[in-house]
């Protein structure tokens, strides 16, 4: 198991200095999923949830929350991100919305946890936005699916059996 480079020699938890790791391009890749009631996914696809544009709704929440990261996860390093993708796509098999976030930098750290919050606050997004038809909804299945760049190297969830 990897040493946790958030604990100091006490174990009191504190920011990573990055300053003297190289800037290189680093990407992660994160995925997740809304269950609902195939009748809710109906309202999403036909526009007609009160509250508006589901997908376009919970697509900006993504992007805005990866930007934000840093504020709210307490050790995460503020970055100036280069690229930040959020798609919403309906899947009849859950049934529901499959959420997906690829974030871009050109620094010295990556951008896993800015990936892995894009999805959450898309998903939480889509939940508010439709829990007055549905609040049985299941957020399910966060998680990294793929990420480059840095030190460690390239990981995809496909590696992990």
């Amino acid at each position: 198991m990897a040493e946790l480079t958030h604990l100091d020699a006490s174990g009191a938890a504190n920011m990573v200095d990055v300053s003297e790791k190289d800037a290189t391009t680093r990407t992660a890749r994160a995925t997740g999923c809304v269950a609902m009631l195939p009748e809710t996914l109906r309202l999403i696809r036909e526009g007609d949830a009160k509250k508006g544009d589901v997908i376009g709704t919970a697509r900006l929440a993504g992007i805005m929350a990866a930007k934000r990261t840093h504020e709210l996860i307490p050790l995460c390093h503020p970055l100036l991100l280069t690229k930040v993708r959020v798609d919403c796509e309906p899947d009849d098999s859950l049934p529901g919305l499959r959420v997906t976030a690829e974030v871009k930098v050109l620094g010295p750290t990556g951008v896993e946890m800015e990936a892995l919050t894009a999805v959450s606050v898309a998903c939480l997004t889509i939940y508010d936005m439709v829990k007055a038809a549905d609040r049985g909804m299941r957020i399910e299945g966060i998680r990294l699916l793929a990420k480059d760049g840095g030190r460690s190297g390239a990981y995809r969830a496909e590696d992990r059996a």
